[in-house]
C-alpha cells in the first residue's frame, strides 16, 4: 500500500534531574557541593533518505520517542544525554504542523531537520554556589522535551510524469519504458496510487518516470482526489501528455477539446504545473490503421503548431525542425517506444549540482515555532519538596491562599493548566511534599488521574 500522507506523532527525551550530593571524602568534613548536572534528553530528527519511496513505515508507527537524558550524580558527574531518533522519510516529503503551516520542506537528499528538542537537564546543586550560600541544597528537575503533532506529505520528485485521462494506457507505457510494474487493466482508475519507474539509456543515465491516476475535468477543485494525484506532477521536470489514439482518429475536435481541458486543470491548480515542459504521446496508435497512423500523429502535430491555444504553448518543440514532438506508442508492438525514450533523454536535462544554499536553507534544520511544545516553568529540587520558577506562574498566583478552598482549586487549576502538575508527578514528587510557588506555600497531592 502506497501512503503518501501520514500524521506522527513526536516526542522529544525529558532531560536529566540534577543531583543534590555533596563531597564526602576522609579528612574533608566539610566537602562542598558535587551535584553534577542531569543529561539532555534527545532529539527527534527527520532525515531525507534517498532510498525510501513512500511514508508506510511511519503509517504503522506513527509514534515517535527520543531516549531520556541520565539524572546527574554526586562527585561532579553530569548525566548521559539521551540518544535522538532519527527518523528516515523519502526526498520530497513536507511537514506540516498541526496548525496546517509548512514547517519545512525535504526536498534533498540528505536534508534533516530537528522537528522535537530535547529538554534540557537539571543543573546539580554545584551551579548554585554563591559567596553566600556554599552549601545549596537546591538542585534543577530536567525539562520535558518538545511534543508535536505533525502531518507528512511526500511530493513525488520524478523527471518526468505522465498524465492524462482514466484507462488511456499510462500504466501500460510506464510497463514499456521502464523497469516499474504497475497493475494493467482494461477500466478506468486501475491505478490508484503513484508508481516510479526507472528508464534507462544505452549509456547506462537513468530518469525517473512516475505514473499518477488519470485526471478528470474537475481535478483542481478536488473531483477524483485531484488535489492528491495533482501534488505528485509538481516535482516532475517534465510532463507526457498521453492521448489515446484511436479517441483522436474517431473525433479529432473532441481529442483537441480534452487536451485542453488537462491543461486547465494544471492551470487552475497552480504551482507552475502549466508551464512545464510536455512531451505529446498519442498511444494506443496500433489501434489505428498502418497506412493512417503517420498522417495522424501530424495532423496533431499541426494542430499544436498552427492554433493560437495557451493549452499547446508549452509542448516541447524539435530542437532542429520546431515542431511540436507528438510520438505515436504502442505498448502492444513496441511501436514508437525508442523514439518516446530517445526524446526523454534528448529532452530533459541531467540535473546540475546542487548550488551552495543560502542561510535558512541549510541541510540541518532547527524547528523553533516559538515556545510551542516547551514548558514555560522551571522545576527545582529542594530539602523536602520542590520550587516552581515561572513569573507568569508566580504572579498568577499572588494573593492566594492554599488554606481556603476556593484559592486551593484556582491555584490547581492554574498549575494543572501550565503543566507543573504532570511535571512534579514526573519529577517524582510523593504525597506530603513540599511545594513552593513565589512566596506561597502548600503541601502535595498526588493526582491519581491518569496523564
Amino acid at each position: 500500500m502506497f501512503s503518501d500522507r501520514v500524521t506522527i506523532h513526536v516526542e522529544a527525551g525529558r532531560g536529566g534531574d540534577g543531583s543534590l550530593a555533596f563531597r564526602r571524602e576522609k579528612f574533608v568534613p566539610r566537602g562542598g557541593p558535587a551535584g553534577g548536572d542531569g543529561g539532555h534528553g534527545g532529539d527527534v530528527v527527520l532525515l531525507a533518505e534517498p532510498s525510501l519511496r513512500d511514508l508506510t513505515a511511519l503509517r504503522f508507527a506513527p509514534h515517535v520517542r527520543a531516549a531520556n537524558g541520565s539524572h546527574g550524580e554526586g562527585s561532579q558527574k553530569t548525566g548521559a544525554t539521551g540518544g535522538p531518533v532519527i527518523v528516515p522519510v523519502p526526498v520530497g516529503t513536507q511537514v506540516f504542523g498541526d496548525d496546517g503551516s509548512l514547517v519545512c520542506d525535504l526536498a534533498h537528499a540528505g536534508a534533516r531537520v530537528v522537528i522535537a528538542r530535547g529538554g534540557r537537564g537539571g543543573a546539580g546543586n554545584r551551579r548554585f554556589t554563591t559567596a553566600t550560600r556554599q552549601a545549596p541544597r537546591i538542585a534543577g528537575v530536567g525539562e520535558e522535551g518538545e511534543t508535536r503533532t505533525l502531518d507528512l506529505h511526500l511530493k513525488l520528485l520524478a523527471d518526468a510524469a505522465l498524465l492524462g485521462f482514466p484507462n488511456v494506457g499510462k500504466s501500460s507505457l510506464l510497463r514499456r519504458i521502464s523497469n516499474a510494474t504497475p497493475k494493467v487493466a482494461d477500466y478506468p482508475f486501475t491505478t490508484i496510487e503513484p508508481v516510479l519507474g526507472t528508464v534507462e539509456a544505452h549509456d547506462g543515465s537513468q530518469l525517473t518516470v512516475v505514473d499518477v491516476p488519470g485526471l478528470l475535468e474537475g481535478a483542481s477543485d478536488g473531483v477524483g482526489l485531484g488535489h492528491e494525484f495533482l501534488a505528485h506532477l509538481e516535482r516532475a521536470r517534465t510532463l507526457i501528455h498521453t492521448v489515446p489514439a484511436d479517441d483522436v482518429e474517431a473525433d479529432f475536435a473532441a481529442a483537441r477539446d480534452g487536451f485542453a481541458v488537462i491543461w486547465g486543470e494544471l492551470k487552475a491548480h497552480g504551482h507552475g504545473l502549466a508551464d512545464r515542459p510536455r512531451i505529446v504521446v498519442l498511444n494506443r496508435i496500433d489501434l489505428v490503421a498502418p497506412d493512417l497512423r503517420a498522417a495522424l500523429v501530424e495532423r496533431f502535430a499541426d494542430a499544436i503548431a498552427e492554433d493560437d491555444d495557451a493549452a499547446d504553448e508549452n509542448v516541447v518543440r524539435d530542437a532542429e525542425s520546431g515542431r511540436p514532438i507528438v510520438i505515436g506508442t504502442s505498448c502492444a508492438t513496441g511501436e514508437g517506444i525508442p523514439s518516446l525514450i530517445a526524446a526523454l533523454f534528448r529532452t530533459i536535462p541531467p540535473l546540475e549540482a546542487e548550488p551552495v544554499r543560502a542561510e535558512g536553507l541549510a541541510d540541518y534544520l532547527v524547528y523553533r515555532p516559538g515556545s510551542a511544545g516547551r514548558a514555560g516553568f522551571r522545576l527545582f529540587r529542594e530539602e523536602g519538596g520542590f520550587r516552581v520558577s515561572a513569573k507568569g506562574i508566580e504572579e498568577a498566583a499572588v494573593g492566594l491562599d492554599p488554606d481556603r478552598e476556593a484559592d486551593a482549586q484556582r491555584l490547581g487549576s492554574l498549575l494543572e493548566s501550565a503543566g507543573v502538575i504532570v511535571a512534579l508527578r514526573r519529577a517524582g514528587a510523593k504525597e506530603g511534599d513540599d511545594i513552593r510557588v513565589g512566596s506561597i506555600r502548600f503541601t502535595y497531592v498526588p493526582d491519581t488521574r491518569p496523564e
